[in-house]
């Protein structure tokens, strides 16, 4: 039966998000801001990720959520079926896996006929099927533009034959604008090496993402020009093709109460004293910097929570990984002013509680839009990729927060650089540059919290979405 004019003109999305959570939620955030434009909605993940999802998305009709099944792929259990059992090993496997399920998308979109994908940076082959299929691809990208600016562009590599070294990367492609961003340290570069190596034969990451960069028809951020202005520009040089922009992505505020353990605790400290100090669902420190971090937090004398995680799923492993990992007496020492936590907590409950002056973050952009939105001075101990240039765009060109002193070398820190950049913020706070810091954050939350501005950028993607799909 063909469809009416109505239903023609009605824009259907379908959603291809990488299967970590710090991925799905930007995905999930950006369904139900464009849903509130009548734009239909079709959100794909796999089965053990899915109830989670269904108590963040907005699945009024016709939205819908749709299981992918993972394919049996050598080194993954066949049991795995969740996010919250990836690890960097597992994520490797899994990138393997979702190559694999190419056929099953191919199937499934003909029958659900959306007219536009965003697909995250995984899904690299999509833009081929979308085009086969006459669907317009749009790679949303999860990251920051300063990131992919500094590294994913095609005049990072001017020889396809010899790739980049880390002396190269230490050094921004040809044009890139003079920000702190173009300062970057040996043991940074070193890490972003990886995205130049091949895992399993084929292309190497940065191949993949110029690949789909060129073939698919748009390129979407979340983000704005007043935050990273000088990077989006710059981006534009580099690519011939829409950029578009989601606006600073402002989490809607924690649905639900504060779990009365938390409350309880929390509630014996006074206002905007405690440092709430975790590191993300994916980013795993090692013992010796877990020795340093937790010494550092002893330093300051404040209240602390700490949570950490070790790439397992087992809460018994987990636990054991960190009484492991602790200095001697640790425990015994701070048992009245920190708690020690593994596996999810509510971040962004604890975050709005009154008593949380401070959140150490691993730099997480999702984290640390939360931070500032919830009034929480930040400290940045950023440990791979796009976290090192987010904490040197809000540390050093915003200037809204101060990042942890790192080696050059190896990005070793002692407990006293922890000491010193907590001490910056939460207790120099007549000093500068404690005083330009807090009062840059203020009005970077002040323009966080400016509800037009982002409806204004979700109304203007809504309008360019549309537009791009019309467009012959």
């Amino acid at each position: 039966m063909a469809a009416s004019n109505k239903e023609q003109s009605k824009l259907h999305i379908a959603m291809f998000p990488w299967f970590a959570y710090g991925h799905i939620n930007p995905f999930i955030q950006l369904s139900n801001k464009l849903s509130s434009h009548g734009i239909q909605i079709s959100f794909f993940s796999i089965p053990g990720n899915i109830d989670r999802i269904k108590s963040s998305l907005n699945l009024s009709p016709p939205n819908q959520l749709i299981p992918l099944t993972i394919p049996p792929t050598e080194g993954l259990s066949p049991n795995f079926d969740s996010s919250s059992e990836v690890t960097p090993q597992t994520a490797q496997l899994l990138t393997l896996a979702l190559d694999q399920m190419q056929p099953q998308v191919k199937a499934l979109l003909p029958q659900l006929q959306p007219q536009v994908i965003l697909f995250d940076f995984a899904y690299h082959w999509l833009p081929s099927v979308a085009s086969e299929l006459g669907i317009k691809a749009v790679h949303f990208n999860t990251f920051p533009a300063v990131i992919n600016s500094y590294l994913t562009v095609p005049s990072r590599m001017t020889d396809p034959n010899k790739p980049p070294t880390f002396e190269d990367l230490k050094n921004p492609p040809q044009g890139y604008p003079k920000t702190s961003t173009a300062s970057v340290k040996t043991f940074e570069a070193q890490d972003y090496l990886f995205l130049f190596k091949s895992f399993d034969g084929g292309p190497c990451h940065f191949e993949k993402i110029l690949a789909f960069t060129n073939s698919c028809d748009a390129i979407l951020y979340r983000t704005c020009n007043e935050i990273e202005g000088p990077f989006i520009d710059y981006f534009k040089t580099q690519i011939n093709k829409p950029l578009l922009l989601a606006g600073p992505s402002v989490p809607l505020p924690p649905s639900g109460e504060l779990d009365e353990k938390w409350e309880m605790w929390l509630g014996k400290f006074p206002e905007k004293s405690v440092i709430y100090c975790s590191f993300g669902s994916e980013t795993y420190l090692n013992d010796a910097q877990i020795q340093e971090l937790t010494l550092g937090l002893e330093l300051t004398g404040l209240p602390f929570i700490l949570v950490l995680n070790f790439g397992t799923s087992n809460s018994t492993d987990a636990h054991n990984k960190l009484e492991a990992s602790l200095p001697e007496g640790f425990r015994e020492r701070i048992k009245d002013r920190g708690v020690l936590h593994t596996g999810w907590v509510q971040q962004q409950n604890i975050l709005a509680h009154r008593s949380i002056g401070c959140f150490l973050t691993h730099a997480g952009f999702s984290s640390v839009i939360e931070g500032i939105v919830n009034d929480c001075q930040l400290a940045f101990l950023p440990l791979k990729a796009d976290q090192f240039m987010i904490a040197k765009l809000f540390s050093g060109d915003l200037k809204a927060g101060v990042e942890v002193n790192r080696r050059d070398e190896d990005g070793s820190f002692a407990k006293e650089d922890i000491f010193e950049a907590i001490k910056t913020i939460m207790v120099d706070t007549d000093k500068e540059p404690s005083r330009s810091i807090r009062e840059n954050h203020s009005n970077w939350r002040k323009f966080l919290m400016n509800k037009e501005i982002e409806a204004s950028y979700i109304a203007n993607l809504a309008h360019e979405l549309k537009a791009l799909v019309q467009k012959a």
